[in-house]
Formats: structure tokens, C-alpha cells, sequence
């Protein structure tokens, strides 16, 4: 992972320092790339334990087509919680400040009044009433569990069309299709997002046999999100690869704004001091024959032999 640790340097070096969203602050470099041979293994950063359980259920429930993150909370995955406990909170805040009303009730509060109803949950309080809740209740409420239509929806669902299911059926009967495109930028539904997609577009490729893929990110948080995005598409590259009876080639890795947190340079920097180890090597159960199919046991990373994890706190 060399790629990777020579990104950081640079963002280090050559980077300009940037005020962002969240107040938080970045080393901000625009436009670079990275490639990674899956030949040569599977690209899983060694210089810091990666949450792998947590890729590969994110991967498998953006492949479902879902949005709401009841299936990553009754896995034990994590990653979403912030942002769908952001919505909450200011769906919580919205209706506090409308009390009292002095004619009746707002539509928001007809509709969500009962949030009020007992004191603001914390984190682990929410999370907990979400694994609580039944999966075909907790789809009925835009509050809990609630992210909007991320990337799920858009893979899935771009205003009605199923862009992945339309794209492995092309890499079959029309391989050399320079369209072999799925976007995750759906401009009118942005506003309905709890996060506008970070990794927004990728394309497919076939050459010689071999399937590889190129990831545009236009927002890239070198530290905690960029490990997590390799180590997705390069097994969405393999995932796609054996169902169209490909090998896997190529991922290519392609930035716009590529940054490292201001509260990340202690844990960037001790990356940057270990050296990197063997890349380990991902099986596939090749008796998976469709993309919807794969299941977490379909998986299994060998000869991982990592640094020990090093931990970051996320920008909301």
C-alpha cells in the first residue's frame, strides 16, 4: 500500500489548509490517483488494522439497495450512526422550537410529535431503540434509522432504473461499452441525503479477460474514509468480476479533494512511521453466481497481518 502512504505524504507536503463543513479543518490537495493491481492482492491497509466486517456489510447493504441503517446496527456496524443520529437530533431540535404553537400544530408536528414526547435519546439510546424496532416499521418513519437516498438507492434506483443490475448485464454482452457507468450524484435528490455521495461515480473496464474499475471521489478523508473506500470497490471489482466471468484487474482510484483532518495528523503521521507489511489475499465463494446473492460467510481474508488499529474521531 505504498500508493497510499505516499499520497498522505504528499498531502503533508504539498496540501494548503482549508476550513471545511464541519469547522474542523483539513490539508486539502485537488486531483491525484492511485492504482492498485488486485493480482498483487487484495489492497487492505497494513500500516493500521481496517474494520473489515464493517466494509463488507456497507458494501453488501449498498448492493440491497437499502438506506436505512437497521441492517448495519443489528450487524454491529457503526459507520452511519453519526449521521443518522444527526437527523434525529434536528428533527428532535425542530420540533422543540416550535413549541408552543400558538394556533394548532405545524405539519411537522402532526407528523412527528411523538418524538417529543420523552427527552432527546443520546447516541446509544437511539441506536439501541433502532435495533429494537422492527424492520417493517422502522421503514415506515423517516426519523429512525433514516439517511435518505444515499447510495443504495441510486445503485439501485436513479429515479426508477437499476443502475448495477443494468451494468453487469452489460459487462456480459457489450464488454468493450465505454458506458459502463453507475453514478451515486443525483443532483434533485442531494437535499434528501444525509451526506451527498463522497464517492460519486465509477466505471467499469474490460481488457484481455480482465475487469477493472475506476472510482471518481470527490471528497476523500484520507485517514479514516479513504482505506475503507479501497478495500469497497476493489471487492465490488471482485464481486462483479466472478459474476461476469471475469478476473479482476485494476482499481483505479481517482480524487478531487483529497484531505487529511486536522485532528488526524498524530494518527497520520504514525502511520507514515510503519512500515508496510504483505498484502493479504481475498477468497470469494465461487459458487455465487449473482451480485444480490453474496452473503457476509461468501467472504474470507487471508494472511492479514496488520499494524495494531489506530483511531480517529470522524467529522460530522
Amino acid at each position: 500500500m505504498k500508493q497510499y502512504l505516499d499520497m498522505c505524504k504528499k498531502i503533508l507536503s504539498e496540501g494548503t489548509f482549508k476550513q471545511d463543513r464541519t469547522g474542523t479543518g483539513t490539508i486539502s490537495l485537488f486531483g491525484y490517483q492511485n492504482r492498485y493491481d488486485l493480482s498483487e492482492g487484495f489492497p487492505l491497509l497494513t500500516t493500521k488494522k481496517v474494520h473489515l466486517k464493517s466494509i463488507i456489510h456497507e458494501l453488501l447493504w449498498f448492493i440491497s439497495g437499502e438506506t436505512n441503517i437497521k441492517y448495519l446496527v443489528d450487524n454491529d456496524v457503526k459507520i452511519w450512526n453519526e449521521w443518522s443520529y444527526e437527523n434525529y437530533k434536528k428533527k428532535y431540535e425542530s420540533l422543540k422550537s416550535q413549541l408552543p404553537i400558538q394556533f394548532g400544530m405545524s405539519d411537522e408536528m402532526e407528523c412527528y410529535g411523538y418524538l417529543i414526547e420523552e427527552p432527546m435519546l443520546t447516541m446509544e439510546q437511539y441506536i439501541e431503540r433502532i435495533k429494537n424496532m422492527e424492520k417493517r416499521n422502522i421503514n415506515e418513519d423517516t426519523v429512525w434509522g433514516w439517511l435518505g437516498s444515499v447510495y443504495g438507492k441510486q445503485w439501485r434506483d436513479f429515479e426508477g432504473f437499476d443502475q448495477l443490475e443494468w451494468v453487469i448485464e452489460e459487462i456480459k454482452t457489450n464488454p468493450d461499452s465505454r458506458r459502463l457507468i453507475v453514478s451515486s450524484w443525483n443532483p434533485p435528490e442531494i437535499e434528501n441525503m444525509a451526506l451527498p455521495p463522497c464517492h460519486m461515480m465509477f466505471q467499469f473496464y474490460v481488457n484481455d479477460g480482465k475487469l477493472s474499475l475506476q472510482l471518481y471521489q470527490r471528497s476523500a478523508d484520507a485517514f479514516l474514509g479513504v482505506p475503507f473506500n479501497i478495500a469497497s470497490y476493489a471487492l465490488l471489482l471482485m464481486m462483479v468480476a466472478q459474476v461476469t466471468n471475469l478476473e479482476p484487474g485494476e482499481f483505479i482510484h481517482s480524487f478531487g479533494d483529497v484531505h487529511i483532518y486536522s485532528n488526524h495528523l498524530e494518527q497520520i503521521n504514525l502511520q507514515l512511521e510503519r512500515e508496510p507489511r504483505s498484502l493479504p489475499k481475498m477468497v470469494l465463494n465461487k459458487e455465487v453466481k449473482s451480485i444480490f446473492d453474496f452473503k457476509y460467510k461468501d467472504f474470507t481474508l487471508i494472511e492479514y497481518n496488520p499494524h495494531d488499529a489506530i483511531k480517529g474521531k470522524v467529522a460530522v
